[in-house]
């Protein structure tokens, strides 16, 4: 009965989102009251579960989601992202326009969230597109699918910050780990696919067609730019080799782990962002604070849905849930990283939202990680995979593409779908493959 309890809640779930389109923030502290009820727990330890799993599912992630958001905001107004577009399609040229593209929706898709990072960089892409003469499609997937595996698998990302801390995964080994899967992936996604689709009529929609294109004297350096959008990477990476490579006894060993705390290296990237991007190119401190103060209003219900995920997974817990499904798992003969794939891409298809597939699939499989000794890290990344799996007329992400670049939603699944699809395929590949030698 525990596991069949389960199964209802999360058809309630699929029902509720898909179906009946209730917030997903609501959907979930309603299924987290009737999986704890039906599991016998009494309605005071439900609540009180429920609440402990919100918050200790925000404590973290609210400064690290925040200042995600805040950084990202301001490269996108600089002009930064715009910067590092344009400089890199010059710098590669026409012949190898694609790389330029690929690069570019690595570097903006880190510090921000997929759908401010689509909205920036689509139309750039529309301006390249027509400068060059080249198929739509042929420019714009390769940037699309690097944008979506930094969505998908690197922090700070909601869903793979989140997964990471559910998990008490490394962040900087999540993130390493993740550059290395996301690589491969994005390459067969993007360049190599995109080639596959020239007979894809794909045109700007017009409507949607009105970037704000900054003059060169308007926008920061390219290096400039790319230090601050990458800074946060950098400064965890640093502190993930540092632990990695260097001896317990070595000086600075302690203060670059501090820096390198996801936290206080987002911190840090902002304050940077603030003097480069803001003060140091003439801006007003009041200016560049509407402008940090305006980039939470966009993360507000993503912190919800990621508190709700967080209440689902107490209450399995509470409930002894996790550990039935655990003891039901554990002896199974597949790997436990392809199980949490499988099970993230059930619920993508299903729901949709790569970050409820995601956070959901978390719930669920926790139990795994104690039970097999697998990597937490490439657990994080084999979630992260499913999540992106198959994408299609459920998801926001599908219609954003199909409107963006005037598509049938024949050609749509096609060309987005499939490059999704491939995206999640060669990620659990990469991970299966990384998972021998770790």
């Amino acid at each position: 009965m525990p596991l069949v309890i389960v199964i209802i809640g999360i058809l309630v779930l699929f029902f509720l989102i898909a179906r009946c389109k209730l917030n997903p923030f609501i959907t979930f502290i309603l299924v987290s009251l009737f999986v704890g009820i039906a599991e016998g727990m009494d309605l005071e330890t439900v609540v009180s579960s429920i609440e402990n799993g919100i918050g200790n599912t925000l404590g973290f992630l609210v400064m690290i989601l925040g200042l995600g958001a805040m950084l990202g905001k301001l490269v996108a107004d600089s002009g930064a992202a715009q910067r590092i577009t344009s400089k890199l399609v010059e710098r590669f040229g026409r012949k190898y326009i694609q790389w330029a593209a690929v690069l570019t929706g690595f570097i903006v898709g880190i510090p921000l969230f997929y759908s401010v990072g689509f909205v920036i960089l689509v139309p750039l892409v529309f301006t390249v597109a027509a400068a060059t003469g080249l198929p739509l499609l042929y420019v714009g997937l390769p940037m699309l699918a690097s944008l979506s595996v930094t969505h998908g698998y690197l922090p700070p990302h909601p869903a793979p910050t989140a997964i990471t801390v559910m998990f008490n995964a490394d962040m900087g080994k999540t993130l390493i780990y993740g550059i290395l899967v996301a690589i491969p992936a994005i390459i067969i996604a993007g360049p190599l696919f995109s080639r596959t689709l020239k007979n894809i009529n794909a045109t700007p929609l017009k409507e949607f067609v009105n970037p704000k294109i900054l003059k060169d004297e308007e926008m920061p350096s390219m290096r400039v730019s790319i230090f601050t959008a990458l800074l946060p990477i950098i400064l965890i990476a640093l502190a993930t080799l540092s632990d990695l490579l260097m001896p317990a006894d070595f000086l600075l060993k302690d203060s670059i782990a501090f820096v390198g705390n996801p936290v206080i290296a987002m911190l840090i990237s902002v304050l940077v962002a603030i003097y480069t991007l803001g003060l140091r190119r003439g801006k007003k401190m009041t200016e560049v604070m509407d402008s940090v103060g305006n980039s939470i209003s966009g993360i507000t219900m993503v912190l919800l849905i990621i508190a709700g995920a967080g209440a689902l997974k107490q209450v399995l817990i509470d409930s002894g849930v996790s550990e039935y499904i655990a003891d039901l798992l554990k002896d199974s003969s597949l790997s436990p990283l392809f199980l949490a794939w499988l099970i993230a891409t059930v619920i993508r298809v299903c729901v949709g939202s790569a970050t409820v597939a995601g956070l959901t699939a978390a719930g669920i499989v926790l139990p795994l990680i104690e039970a097999t000794g697998v990597s937490p890290e490439l657990m994080v990344l084999a979630i992260g995979s499913g999540s992106l799996m198959l994408s299609h007329v459920n998801d926001s992400g599908f219609w954003l593409f199909k409107e963006y670049f005037n598509l049938s939603v024949r050609d749509t699944l096609r060309s987005w779908t499939l490059m999704e699809t491939t995206v999640g395929i060669v990620g659990l590949i990469g991970i299966l493959i990384l998972n021998q030698f770790i």
